[in-house]
């Protein structure tokens, strides 16, 4: 998933604006704006700088980017945007130092687990009152949208968001004698299924995991997760992964790893361990999110035909993550309404901007893969899947279980000091995955005294 590493794909979103309110004393819109839409008094010109521009190395989507810039100032000729490229979007060691110095765009990027630091330090700008201005938002996933959220207060807007899954390689099934069009639905199967393809031969591994450099326990977070378990409490001060769910996460993968055999000899793999071994095509299956099989494609030498994604086995919740936009602090009203007119133009709507799969696909852009979900079961969301599909140059059947699961699957944010927890979780993982006589109970209470102490440090 990879999308903590892989750039997400750039797709499009379109302009719907809101109705004006029976009775309004309001002067008629004008020609420059869509009817119905509340700009600025007088349409006062007014200039946005806008963050996260595709770079000059990514020329496809830039110029998708530069297009509906202009198309947008053609429709609002009183805005202007100023788009700003740097690559990447944020670079840790300079983006709060520029939060703190009120140096962001007025519409600048945020991944989510930024989010909730910049409203409790106050840098971004409460765009409550503005958000009839985008009115697709109040059709945006709730889970999605409350990470922009404050009580009743609103802060920002999501770009793109994932969930994980399991990556499967539908090649593997095939020549293992397994259905790729019934991928499994419990853990039992997996168990099965990567039993059957380790048997394949030497070199073959039905199910791999991460255990190194913070991934294993960004892994045992996306598991436990879909076994309904947490990582902490719900105020953040404790850990909670000391379960049963916790507990069946290690038990798991400890009988897959010493009783079936099925997860080979080789452990202590990082991110890009599992991506080598998925695109060499001797690895069944793996957690992930559909941009696992965009990257082996692109980078590890697979072929989109060969992969598939489902629904994490047994899940009633998903890791989730992503990007999105906040204003600055410092933004006038007039330019929170322009970034909103922005954002709804660029971002939200089907069949426009990021959502435009016609274009993309003309344009050579890999179109079918379910990278974002913000609409859920509404009806925006519908149509959106329904022009994915259209307009796919990818398998688009291939990942029809995840993106049914998707719909109704809860999306949950990484846990607070993420990075620092899943280093202590690393060593949970590596164990059960190195040491045959590892002792779930021990590893799970070590574990738990030290979150615990981090937690409590502030």
């Amino acid at each position: 998933m990879q999308s903590r590493k892989i750039a997400t794909v750039l797709a499009a979103a379109g302009l719907v604006l809101a109705a004006a309110a029976c009775g309004s004393e309001e002067p008629a819109a004008t020609p420059t704006a869509a009817a119905g839409s509340s700009a600025p008094a007088a349409n006062a010109p007014v200039t946005i700088s806008v963050g996260c521009q595709p770079p000059k190395t990514n020329p496809k989507e830039r110029a998708q980017w530069d297009a509906d810039v202009t198309a947008f100032q053609a429709q609002y000729p009183y805005i202007t945007i100023e788009s700003k490229d740097a690559f990447p979007c944020i670079v840790p060691e300079t983006f709060q130092a520029k939060l703190a110095g009120g140096e962001m765009e007025d519409l600048f990027y945020v991944y989510y687990t930024d989010v909730r630091k910049i409203i409790q330090a106050g840098q971004a700008a409460d765009i409550s009152p503005y958000l009839s201005e985008a009115p697709k938002v109040g059709e945006l996933r709730q889970d999605v949208m409350s990470i922009f959220k404050d009580g009743e207060k609103v802060y920002g807007i999501p770009r793109t968001n994932y969930g994980t899954g399991l990556v499967y390689n539908r090649k593997l099934f095939t020549q293992a004698g397994l259905n790729p069009d019934a991928p499994p639905k419990t853990w039992a199967e997996v168990q099965d299924a990567a039993k059957k393809i380790s048997a394949l031969g030497a070199g073959y591994v039905g199910y791999g995991e991460y255990s190194a450099g913070n991934t294993g326990g960004w892994h045992f977070t996306s598991s436990i997760y879909g076994r309904g378990g947490d990582v902490v409490s719900p105020d953040g001060k404790t850990a909670a992964f000391n379960s049963p769910q916790g507990k069946a996460v290690l038990e798991n993968l400890k009988t897959m790893r010493w009783t079936d055999n099925s997860m080979g000899t080789k452990q202590l793999h990082r991110w890009e361990d599992l991506m080598r071994m998925m695109g060499g095509g001797k690895l069944g299956m793996m957690i992930g999110a559909p941009d696992v099989v965009q990257a082996v494609n692109n980078d590890f030498k697979g072929k989109f035909e060969d992969y598939g994604v489902t629904a994490l086995p047994e899940s009633t919740a998903s890791l989730s993550g992503g990007d999105g936009y906040m204003f600055n602090a410092k933004a006038t009203p007039e330019q929170i309404k322009a970034g909103l007119l922005w954002l709804d133009f660029r971002f939200l709507t089907p069949g426009q901007g990021q959502f435009n799969y016609e274009r993309s696909a003309r344009d050579g852009i890999p179109v079918g893969l379910p990278t974002t979900d913000l609409y859920g079961t509404a009806a925006p969301g519908t149509e959106i899947n329904a022009q994915r599909e259209q307009f796919a140059n990818v398998p688009v059947a291939h990942f029809a279980p995840y993106v049914e699961a998707a719909k109704t699957v809860q999306f949950k944010l990484e846990p607070p000091k993420a990075q620092e927890i899943y280093a202590i979780l690393d060593t949970a993982m590596s164990a059960v995955l190195t040491r045959q006589d590892a002792n779930v109970d021990e590893l799970l209470a070590d574990a738990e005294s030290k979150v615990n102490k981090l937690l409590a440090a502030g």
